[in-house]
C-alpha cells in the first residue's frame, strides 16, 4: 500500500507522465485508474470498512440510550440503532459522491458520550440534538467561508504527519481495549494492564490474537483481501467457539462475566430481518438557550465545535496520508468539499438523533485493503443502509475480531513517522505530545491541541516566531480555552 507523502492524485502534475486513461464513466468519475486502484479493490475496501465499523450500529444506541435527560426521558435502543445506520449510510454515500474520497461516516464516539454523560443532565434529548445541529451549521459555515481550510493549511507538515501517527496509535489502542488485550486495572499504578490480571486469560481475547496474527501474515505476504479474509476467518472461528462453549456476553444486566464477549455475541440470530423504526428523525428543539441560559448553552456548543472540528481534521489528515492521496503539504483532493460535507454530517446526526456524524478512523481498514476512491464509500454506505433491516445480522461480528483490523491499520499508519525530521527539539516535543496524548487521553482533539500549543510556545521562544502562522496562534489560544473549559464553566456558574 502507498504510505509515502507523494503528490496527491488529481493535483497538478504538469511536467510529469500523463495520467492513465479511464476505462469507463465510473472510472472517470471516481478516478479509479488514476489513483492506481481497481473496482475490485474499491468494493473489497468498502466491505472491509463496513465490517470494521459495523459495531457502531450496536455501540451508539448503547451509549445514547444510557443517558437520562433532565425530564427523565431516554432514547429507545432500536430507534437509535435504525437512525445510526440510516445517517451513516446516507452521509458515507454523500461524502463518496461529492469528494470521491474513501472516508466513511458514522456517529462520533467522543461526542455521543459527551451528550449522554454531560449534556442531557442539563437539557432534554431534543434540545441536546438541537445543539448538535447548531454545532454542525457552524462547522459548515467555517468550511464554506474558507476559514476551516485556512486553519488546515496553517498546520505545519510535521504536525500533520504527527497527527497521522497519533491516530494510528489511537486506533490501535482502541483495538487493544475493545479486544480485552489491554484493560483498566482500577489501580493508580499501573492504570492499565495486560488482559485479566496480567495475562491473556479469555477466549475472546485469544481469538483477537489469532485474528491479528492471521491478518498480519496475510498483509505481510501482500495477499489481496488480507484484512477482509482475516475478519471473516476470525468471525467464523468466533461463531464456532460460541456454539461449542456458549461464552455469552461480558455484561448481561447486573451480571458480569469476565470471560464473555465484549459487545456482541457471535451467534446466528433467530431473526435476520427487522423493520427499522425511524421515529426519532426530526426530533430536535432549540430550547436549551432558554432552559439553561445563553452562556451555558454556548459553552456546550463551543465544546462540540472544537471536538468535531479538530477530530475530523485530524482524521482526514491521517487517512489521506495513509491512502497516498495527500501532497507534500498534507493537502488532499477536494478538501473544501470534504470539510463542508463533514459539517453536514453533524447536522444530519442531530436531525436524526444519532449524534454528530463524522469521518471515522476505522476507514483506514478499507484503505489498508486498497480503497482509494469514493466508490468504496458508496459500497460502505449501501451496506449501512441495508444494515437498517439486518441489525441482528450485523451484530454477528464480535468487537474482538474487528479490533484486530484496527491494530493492523494502526501499525500501517505508524510508518508515517519516518517522514518527520526530529533533529530539532522544538519540532520533536510538539510531535511527541501530539502522538502520545491522543491514545493516552482517548481523544484526537486533545492530541492536536497539545501539539498546537507546544509548537507555538517552543517555536516562538526559540527565535522562530515569524515562521508561525497567525491562525495557528489563534487556534492554540482557542485550545487553551478548550482545555480550561471546566474552570470557565464553574466561573460562569453553569
Amino acid at each position: 500500500m502507498s504510505t509515502a507523502p507523494s503528490t496527491a492524485p488529481g493535483a497538478d502534475t504538469s511536467g510529469t507522465a500523463p495520467a492513465p486513461e479511464p476505462k469507463n464513466g465510473l472510472d472517470r468519475f471516481f478516478e479509479i485508474t488514476r489513483r492506481g486502484s481497481t473496482v475490485g479493490s474499491e468494493v473489497r475496501g468498502g466491505v472491509v470498512t463496513f465490517v470494521t465499523m459495523a459495531y457502531i450500529v450496536i455501540l451508539n444506541p448503547i451509549i445514547l440510550s444510557s443517558g437520562v435527560d433532565v425530564d427523565g426521558n431516554t432514547l429507545g435502543f432500536s430507534q437509535v440503532a435504525a437512525t445510526t445506520a440510516l445517517t451513516a449510510g446516507v452521509m458515507t454515500v454523500l461524502f463518496g459522491l461529492v469528494t470521491r474520497l474513501p472516508f466513511a461516516f458514522a456517529a462520533g464516539l467522543g461526542i455521543n458520550s459527551f451528550l449522554a454523560v454531560a449534556v442531557v443532565g442539563q437539557v432534554t434529548w431534543p434540545e441536546a440534538m438541537g445543539l448538535v445541529v447548531i454545532n454542525g451549521l457552524i462547522i459548515v459555515l467555517l468550511a464554506a467561508t474558507g476559514l476551516r481550510r485556512m486553519i488546515f493549511d496553517a498546520v505545519p507538515i510535521q504536525l500533520k504527519l504527527a497527527i497521522t501517527v497519533g491516530i494510528g496509535l489511537f486506533i490501535a489502542f482502541i483495538g487493544f481495549v475493545d479486544a480485552g488485550f489491554v484493560t483498566a486495572t482500577g489501580a493508580s499504578s499501573p492504570p492499565v494492564g495486560l488482559g485479566v490480571n496480567g495475562s491473556v486469560g479469555t477466549v475472546p481475547t485469544l481469538i483477537f490474537v489469532f485474528t491479528l496474527l492471521l491478518t498480519g501474515i496475510l498483509v505481510a505476504r501482500k495477499v489481496k483481501g488480507g484484512i477482509l479474509i482475516g475478519l471473516v476467518s476470525g468471525t467464523v472461528v468466533a461463531v464456532v467457539v460460541e456454539a461449542i462453549w456458549n461464552l455469552g456476553p461480558k455484561i448481561d444486566g447486573d451480571t458480569v462475566n469476565p470471560g464473555g464477549w465484549g459487545l456482541s455475541v457471535p451467534e446466528l440470530p433467530a431473526s435476520l430481518v427487522s423493520v427499522p423504526d425511524l421515529s426519532l428523525v426530526g426530533q430536535i428543539s432549540f430550547g436549551s438557550f432558554e432552559r439553561i441560559g445563553v452562556l451555558a448553552a454556548l459553552m456546550l456548543v463551543f465544546t462540540l465545535v472544537f471536538t468535531n472540528f479538530f477530530d475530523a481534521m485530524g482524521t482526514m489528515t491521517g487517512l489521506s496520508k495513509e491512502a497516498g492521496l495527500a501532497n507534500e503539504k498534507g493537502d488532499f483532493p477536494r478538501i473544501k468539499s470534504a470539510l463542508i460535507v463533514e459539517g453536514i454530517g453533524a447536522v444530519a446526526g442531530g436531525l436524526t438523533s444519532s449524534s454528530s456524524n463524522t469521518v471515522f478512523i476505522e476507514s483506514g481498514s478499507g484503505i489498508g485493503e486498497g480503497a482509494r476512491t469514493g466508490l468504496a464509500n458508496v459500497v460502505t454506505g449501501a451496506l449501512f443502509l441495508v444494515a437498517m433491516f439486518f441489525t441482528p445480522l450485523v451484530s454477528i461480528v464480535p468487537s474482538e475480531v474487528a479490533a484486530a483490523a484496527l491494530v493492523i491499520v494502526g501499525a500501517l499508519m505508524m510508518s508515517q513517522i519516518k517522514y518527520i525530521d526530529l533533529s530539532d527539539f522544538a519540532v520533536l516535543l510538539p510531535v511527541f505530545l501530539a502522538i502520545t496524548v491522543m491514545p493516552l487521553t482517548y481523544s484526537i482533539a486533545n492530541g492536536i491541541g497539545a501539539g498546537f500549543i507546544s509548537w507555538v510556545v517552543l517555536r516562538s521562544l526559540s527565535g522562530k516566531a515569524r515562521d508561525i502562522s497567525p491562525l495557528l496562534w489563534i487556534v492554540a489560544a482557542g485550545f487553551l480555552l478548550y482545555f480550561a473549559r471546566g474552570p470557565i464553566e464553574v466561573l460562569l456558574g453553569t
